[in-house]
Formats: C-alpha cells, structure tokens, sequence
C-alpha cells in the first residue's frame, strides 16, 4: 500500500487509540492459562495480537472474538494447553515469540517457533541463554539463535533461576516469568533498570504470586490463575504520534481519550514537559492496576533535551518519534543508552536517522543513540521504510509537518498495531 502526506496547517480534534498491544497479548496469554472464562475489553485487534490469539488456538485454547474489540478466552489452567499440530507462527511479533518461548520450555510437548522473514531475522540469545540455564532445551532449526525454533517440553519441572538481566527487557523478563510458573522452587529476576511491568501486573491480577522489591522481582511455581474481566487502557506507544503531531503543528490541540499512563510506559511525558510541552493529563483512571488517562495536547515550542539513563526502557518505542520532535526543537537533543533499538522490527537507530535525513534533519547516529540539531526545516519526500510499522508511522507525522507531500510506501505495516492510523490522521485536519 503506498500513501501520499500533505502538510498540515492544524490538527484539531479527539481520539481514542486502540488498546494497548502489550497488554492485550498478555491478556490473551493468561487468560490461556486461567481457570474459567477472561474477557478482554478494548482489545487491539492488529496482526500482532491475532497472532497470539491464533497460536493458542492451536493449542486447544476456545478464543472467541465478539463484536469489533472483545476477546474472551475460556482458560484450561497452566497445565491445560495441548500439543499443536502445526509450527506456532508467531508473524512479526517478537513479544509474541520471546514469551512463548519461556511458556513452552514447562509444557509437556515438544513445539516449533517461528515468523515472519523479519523475525527471523531478530536475535533471540537474550531469552535463549536464561532459559537453558533453567534446564530448558531450545534450539533453532536453521540458525543457532533465531527463529525457527524447536523448544522441547520439560517434562520435569523446570529449574529455578537466580538471574541478573545485562539488558532492562520487559520481553526477557516475562519470558522468564512465564517459565518461572513451572521451576520447582521461586525464582529470582534482577533488572538493571525498571523495564515495562504490565506481565507482574496481570501475573497478580490473575491471582498469581509475584513480588518486586525495586529491580528485583521474585516468582513463585505453579500458581492457581482465575478468569478476569479486563478493560485494556489505549496504547501510549500509538498515542505517541499523535502527541508529537499536535506539539509540532502551530495552534493545534489533540484529546486523547483512555490512554495508558503506568509510570514504565510513560517517560516521553517526561521527555516532552521537560522540552517545553503543553501537555495536560485529565481525568485520571486508578481503579485498577494499569492507570489511564485523557491527554490533551497544544502545539508547543520545544527546545532540546538529553534522553538517557532509566528513562530509556520507559520510551524505547517512542525514541524514534522523539527524534522527529527533536528536528524542531530549539537547540540540540542527545538520546544514548538506546542500543535496544538496534534489535527491534528493524535497528531503529539507522532507520530513524536514514528517514529523517531524507527529510532533510540534521541527525547523526551514534552508537548507541542519535544527535540531533533543531530546529530544521522538513521537506517532502518518497520513502520505503520497509516492514517496521512505528517506521512508517513516524514518517506520516514527519510528512505532515514537512513542506511538500510525502509519499510513503509499505504502508499496509501499520497494521501490524495500528489498524485506522491513517484514518484517524486525515480526521484531525481542519
């Protein structure tokens, strides 16, 4: 799918963004393993997400999609799914793969992992070597560390662990989280910095026992899971582009309805007030675990910042429409500690700097983050940012406040989490 971007003189309205995609597919994943019946409100029905749907279909799981954004998922409880008959495709979604990875090694049968040429393509050693240390046997089929993937049901308990993580990973913690339910005694997890923590909290709310004391989080085997009713808050990482295409366009203002707010997710709020931006958060939702929230949000001007540190795992996704925002913002901006991104859907480092300099900013990669020199003038352009689907994202928000028209191809990603973004662009002219 190829798509043309103007230039846009305001950006005016309101927005719900679909749930978030982290937590629906855990939602999905517990609710798998629950006793009873889990109901998952505002469910993100992207590529992604059906995926893990589709997977534990195959594995005996009832999953049954109601209406256009409710999932409810009749559990067997953690010892409940069956053998599949086929190779567990997991498509471009590696927090599906690198999950279920962990969940397989305590199963009872014998399974194949595999996806898409992009997540073949994606390392996995980071989950891999923890788990062998647990006794589980994993191996790729044609490369050593990449999908395809033969995992062999443990058929025994798994082996506790005691592991200091090099990298903060939400999706390697939760690999071993899940792992951890079928170890013969609890589990320890260090963290070097507190990384998205949507898996201890749906572990809980399922009735399982976790405990996190700062960094570290201790997990106890065989837990009795219960069916849950869940509303899934908006996805911040989908609103992150809409937050920047309001700072970023003069005399707009955006309301962002239900958008998820858990202080692991929410570092570019930080990011963003500390450039200067006008951003409001309204009508606060703490009921739950995973707070929520509307977002209003003023064009803004911005001036430079330096991205770092522990705030790192709290925006990786939202570093490369941070980098756009840095194109306009007065003076230089300095992201580091970032190497996380050179192993996701595609090495956002490059990809970021590539799009951007074919707009015309003055990015320079480093290794590992960006320095950027703002404010610079965008200009239309034609691009192909292949499969990564925030790629393609960021670079609809670079066309519009680019000079000229954009024309992107390979559109047709944004599915993969964010089915209607182009849709819900267009509707906010005016």
């Amino acid at each position: 799918m190829v798509i043309t971007v103007s230039h846009a003189n305001r950006l005016r309205g309101t927005i719900h963004v679909p749930g978030d995609k982290s937590i629906s597919h855990r939602g999905v994943i517990f609710g798998a393993l629950a006793q009873g019946t889990t109901r998952l409100d505002n469910f993100l029905m992207a590529d992604d997400c059906i995926n893990t749907i589709r997977i534990f279909g195959q594995m005996g799981i009832d999953i049954d999609i109601k209406g256009h954004n409710t999932v409810v998922v009749q559990g067997k409880g953690i010892y409940g799914l069956s053998a599949p008959e086929v190779q567990l495709d997991a498509g471009n979604s590696g927090t599906t793969a690198r999950l279920l990875m962990g969940l397989l090694t305590g199963q009872d049968f014998d399974s194949i992992l595999t996806g898409d040429d992009s997540l073949k393509r994606r390392p996995m050693d980071r989950v891999v070597i923890p788990l062998r240390a647990m006794g589980a046997q994993l191996m790729g089929i044609e490369n050593k560390e990449f999908l395809p993937m033969a995992v062999k049901g443990s058929r025994a308990k798994l082996q506790s662990i005691d592991y200091t993580m090099p990298v903060a990973s939400a999706q390697v913690k939760s690999s071993l989280i899940l792992a951890s339910m079928y170890a013969d005694k609890s589990s320890r997890i260090h963290q070097p910095a507190i990384s998205r923590n949507h898996t201890e909290i749906m572990l809980e709310t399922f009735g399982g026992r976790i405990h996190t004391n700062e960094k570290t989080i201790t997990t106890y085997p065989e837990p009795t899971l219960y069916g849950q009713d869940l509303l899934i808050p908006g996805d911040i990482s989908s609103a992150a582009y809409f937050i920047t295409a309001a700072l970023l366009t003069p005399d707009s203002e955006i309301v962002l309805k239900n958008v998820g707010i858990n202080p692991t997710r929410s570092g570019i709020l930080d990011v963003y007030k500390s450039m200067g931006a006008s951003i409001s958060i309204e009508r606060i939702h703490s009921g739950g675990k995973e707070p929520s929230a509307d977002i209003i949000v003023k064009g803004s001007p911005l001036k430079g910042t330096v991205v770092e540190g522990s705030l790192i795992p709290r925006l990786i996704d939202e570093l490369p429409i941070i980098a756009l925002a840095a194109t306009q913002a007065e003076g230089t901006t300095l992201i580091k500690d970032a190497e996380e991104l050179k192993v996701k859907e595609s090495n956002r480092i490059d990809s970021t700097v590539g799009i951007l300099k074919e707009f015309g900013a003055n990015i320079e990669a480093t290794p590992d983050g960006m320095i950027i020199e703002g404010p610079t003038v965008l200009f239309g352009t034609q691009h192909r940012p292949g499969s990564d689907h925030r790629m393609v994202m960021m670079a609809t928000i670079a066309g519009l406040i680019a000079q000229g028209s954009t024309t992107i191809h390979d559109a047709n990603w944004v599915n993969i989490s964010y089915p209607g973004f182009f849709e819900q662009v267009e509707a906010l002219r005016c």
